[in-house]
Formats: C-alpha cells, sequence, structure tokens
C-alpha cells in the first residue's frame, strides 16, 4: 500500500470521489471482504460488492488474500493507497494553468502553481514506481509569523534574493533541470 496515490484518470477520480466509494476506501486502509465491510458500513453486501468492483476496476483497491470457505472464495481487498489526491491532469483540458495567471503574487496563480506541481510530481512519482526508481525530491514545510506586512515585505525580498542566488551557484546548462516553487500563504484559521 502507498502512502499517496495521485488519481490522474477522470473516470478513476469521479469513482473515488463518490462519497460512498470514497467511505469504503478510507474503512479499506486495513483488509476486509464485502462482508465484513458491509457489516462495519451498515451498507448491504450486494451494494458493496457493486462499489468495491468499480474500486478494484480502476485500481483503487487490491486483492490482498483469498480465504476458503467450503465451496465459497471469500475475497479480501485493501486500498491501494492510504490517502489520495486527486491531480488537475484528470480535468486535462480544464485544469488550471500557471503560465496563464499574469498576476504572479494572486491566490489563483498559487493554487494553479499546486496544481501543477501534483501533476507533474505525480506523473513523475507513477514512473518511478513503475520502474522500482525512487524519485529524487525535496521538500521544505515550515510556518513563520509575520507581524507586519512590511516585515512580510522583507522577508520576502530576502527570501527571494537567496534563492536566486542560490538557483545561480548551483545552476548548471547541462544539468537535469528542476522545477523549484517557492510558495507562502496565511495559515487557515481553525474551526472551533
Amino acid at each position: 500500500m502507498h502512502d499517496v496515490e495521485v488519481i490522474e484518470d477522470a473516470q478513476a477520480a469521479a469513482v473515488a470521489l463518490d462519497p460512498v466509494r470514497a467511505r469504503l476506501l478510507r474503512e479499506l486502509a486495513e483488509p476486509a471482504s464485502a462482508a465484513g465491510l458491509a457489516a462495519r458500513v451498515g451498507i448491504a453486501r450486494q451494494k458493496v460488492n457493486y462499489h468495491l468492483k468499480a474500486l478494484e476496476a480502476h485500481g483503487l483497491v487490491r486483492l490482498s488474500a483469498q480465504r476458503r470457505h467450503g465451496g465459497i472464495t471469500e475475497r479480501v481487498l485493501q486500498a491501494s493507497a492510504a490517502s489520495y489526491v486527486v491531480s488537475p491532469a484528470a480535468l486535462s483540458a480544464a485544469a488550471a494553468d500557471p503560465d496563464a495567471s499574469a498576476d504572479r503574487l494572486s491566490a489563483r496563480h498559487l493554487v494553479a502553481l499546486a496544481g501543477r506541481l501534483v501533476r507533474e510530481v505525480g506523473a513523475l512519482a507513477r514512473r518511478a514506481g513503475e520502474s522500482g526508481e525512487r524519485l529524487p525530491t525535496l521538500s521544505v514545510d515550515t510556518t513563520i509569523g509575520f507581524r507586519s506586512p512590511a516585515d512580510r515585505a522583507a522577508f520576502a525580498q530576502d527570501l527571494t534574493a537567496a534563492v536566486l542566488d542560490l538557483a545561480a551557484r548551483h545552476h548548471h546548462d547541462d544539468g537535469r533541470p528542476h522545477r523549484l516553487v517557492v510558495a507562502a500563504h496565511p495559515l487557515p484559521e481553525e474551526d472551533p
């Protein structure tokens, strides 16, 4: 089971986003049969089977084991991942394009960048997984508090200068290109 799986196919995304199927995916973090799952979620086994077939057809659940009970074979399934992210690639032509945004400081541009990041890294991770290789990535995630807009602006200026300096010192025209995205946004307020 993967930690996170990026769903790139529109049909698989539609299957995963169905509320009943999303609940079954969550429940299948631990392997279960249709009968066991039906008892846990309070849905008829036949209906659970119907939804499991759709999830399995799109690779979102996999066969974990088979058990023989007399003349019946019980299939035990497990989710393919602990969690899922739907890639903007599933939207194809409707996906947000950061290059189409003129305002590089807007929230819309940041969301489009995040979408491109999910799309690109998801595709690279899938290919790396298929070939048995590890995808080299780097991420930094931290929280910083600013007392004023002037403090935030000064930080942005210093960060920009530092990143541009680092990029200039480590860039090689004949090297493999890597995308670097630096983003900052206010933390959402917690719901009470």
